[in-house]
């Protein structure tokens, strides 16, 4: 029998666990980490036959195949050695792929704008009548739908770089790169490794579809991609490649090979970067051969993303809106451009490397005052007074934030408050799905206290 390791024990370590459990293999599971909830994991899936190990610190071995959960570094020793030994060493996503390869997928990567991007086509698919499934970092993992033997539907994966790097034979039917900043550095190193990670990905797929008005991704359309779909809310005359082939804003008419498919403004989520994921998604749908009547409808009834600009509710006249997606500083730099001014900042959390010059030039710009939680809270304390903002304060847990946001709302006559960390979550939270969820709560406790 074919013998199988798993590395770590999350959603798509365990997915990919039980499928190779179905297709033969004698299964352990590994992870590093140990406590009383994984415990309980490893008493249910023993059950099924996989063998788990925790607090393991994983050799390799006689395994046939190793398959790696993103969260799991690929340059770590045992994989290195595992891949030098000639044992066939993947991630979950291309374990998914080697079973799902006979339905077309459209994967979309990027740094920021994957997930509404993603979640946009996914709405446009399902309007027309397609049978969809959303996976990756949105919606199921991928093993989980090679469980289902599905034979039909459509795949709509956001993937990113973790997934995309330990992948060799994915070849979607369309492949889109929404954006390119730096992000993931302690793990990727340099932003060239990184952007390579992603343009693996583009170079399988048979469409190509990129974002023109992404300044790092503008300045590839001369060398390799001159036949992919270039996008630009600037106008035609903007795009990169083949303009004739494009789609692009012209006279707030979304044109794709200038056909005119819908007005841009059915699209009722703010921002310039919004439009941006509209061209994207139409493009794809275009390419997928759906009508435009189906992708008029979807997008005019499309609420957005949760944690992306998401709006939470109204109190004393401000607008609450929960960015914790925000992760990086260009995607907090997009956020908070996209609101109106004068607004009220929450940031921080664990820091990340990057360029944050954009970012503290529209907090000047845009922002009455800021409050920083988090383990950050210095670190950028710091780093606003440096370029002249000083109307700031550490306030460290979301709660604190909550509260003193609608004090200062009023005292600034801010439009909004917004929620846009520029930062990972994992100082105070699992998530960054967590921490919005909390920001929600939060909100909805002001609203809680009028009531009563």
């Amino acid at each position: 029998m074919k013998k199988a390791t798993v590395i770590g024990l999350g959603r798509s370590g365990i997915a990919a666990a039980k499928l190779l459990i179905k297709h033969g293999y004698t299964v352990t599971l590994s992870d590093s980490n140990n406590s009383p909830s994984l415990e309980i994991q490893k008493q249910q899936l023993e059950t099924l036959g996989i063998n788990v190990k925790l607090g393991d610190k994983f050799t390799p071995t006689t395994e046939d195949i190793i398959v790696v959960s993103p969260g799991v570094p690929w340059d770590i020793e045992p994989l290195v050695r595992a891949r030098a030994m000639g044992i066939d060493t993947i991630g979950e996503m291309e374990l998914a792929w080697r079973y799902l390869q006979g339905i077309p997928w459209v994967a979309i990567t990027g740094t920021n704008g994957k997930t509404t991007t993603t979640a946009l086509t996914d709405a446009i698919f399902k309007a027309a009548g397609l049978e969809t499934i959303a996976c990756g970092n949105i919606g199921f993992a991928a093993c989980e739908l090679a469980l289902l033997e599905m034979k039909s539907a459509w795949i709509i994966a956001e993937l990113s770089s973790y997934q995309i790097e330990s992948t060799f034979t994915l070849k979607p039917q369309i492949g889109v790169w929404t954006t390119l900043t730096p992000d993931h550095l302690a793990r990727h190193k340099t932003v060239d490794k990184y952007a390579e990670i992603k343009a693996k990905l583009l170079r399988n797929s048979q469409y190509q579809i990129f974002n023109g008005d992404d300044r790092y991704l503008h300045d590839l359309g001369d060398s390799d991609w001159r036949d992919a779909t270039w996008t630009s809310v600037q106008g035609q005359e903007y795009l990169q490649g083949n303009p004739e082939s494009g789609v692009w804003i012209e006279d707030d008419w979304v044109m794709f090979r200038g056909e005119k498919v819908l007005q841009a403004d059915s699209l009722k989520m703010p921002g310039e970067h919004n439009l941006q994921n509209l061209l994207m998604a139409v493009g794809i749908a275009k390419l997928a051969g759906i009508e435009n009547s189906s992708i008029a409808s979807a997008v005019a009834n499309f609420p957005g993303v949760a944690h992306r600009l998401e709006y939470i509710c109204t109190y004393q006249g401000v607008d609450y809106i929960n960015d914790s997606k925000a992760t990086n500083y260009d995607a907090a730099d997009v956020g908070l451009s996209a609101v109106k001014a004068p607004a009220i900042l929450i940031a921080g959390g664990a820091a990340k490397e990057g360029d944050d010059l954009a970012w503290l030039d529209t907090i000047n710009q845009k922002a009455a005052a800021v409050l920083l939680i988090g383990d950050a809270g210095t670190q950028f304390a710091d780093r606003l007074r440096s370029v002249g903002y000083t109307n700031l304060e550490i306030v460290e847990t979301m709660a604190n934030a909550v509260t003193r946001s609608s004090q200062l709302a009023q005292k600034y006559q801010a439009k909004v408050v917004l929620l846009s960390p520029a930062c990972a979550s994992f100082d105070q939270y699992d998530s960054f799905e967590q921490r919005g969820d909390d920001f929600r709560q939060l909100c909805q406790n002001l609203l809680q206290e009028v009531r009563e």
